[in-house]
């Protein structure tokens, strides 16, 4: 099994370690806005190591809408590489730890729907939108079965 490679980034990596470490009970909002946040545990499609990824918590029902953002950057985040190449996730969320499936939403209808989800979970995804030329990547995560 491979092994476990922490992000470069060292905010991620102390979150991603406090959010484990407590069992989902610290760590668990972005940075210093109080917004909820899950963690996304993911196969690297070059590595092939588990890679762990905070993202914000963003729910349709029982599943979970997964946002390419990168803060408006001009390139899709790596880990979008990731579930394109390996659809099979984990998804914490606070104690709760679930195995999933994720999709690309590209229907139309689908995405604004849930793009209106996402904005409404965390606002600034309009302006990071506005930001680039690329089309932010919208994924859902669904419970396998």
């Amino acid at each position: 099994m491979p092994d476990y490679i922490p992000s470069p980034r060292q905010w991620v990596r102390e979150q991603v370690e406090l959010y484990e470490k407590s069992g989902g009970k610290e760590g668990t909002t972005l940075r210093d806005t109080g917004l909820p946040v899950i963690i996304v545990t993911h196969r690297g499609n070059k590595t092939g190591a588990i890679r762990k990824t905070p993202l914000m918590r963003v729910k349709d029902g029982a599943r979970y809408v997964l946002v390419g953002s990168m803060g408006g950057a001009p390139s899709n985040p790596v880990w979008v590489h990731n579930l394109r190449a390996n659809p099979a996730v984990e998804i914490r969320d606070l104690t709760a730890v679930q195995s999933m499936r994720v999709r690309e939403i590209e229907d139309a209808a689908e995405r604004a729907r849930l793009w209106k989800l996402a904005v409404a979970a965390f606002p600034p995804y309009e302006e990071y939108q506005a930001k680039t030329t690329r089309r932010i990547p919208l994924f859902v995560a669904e419970p396998r079965g």
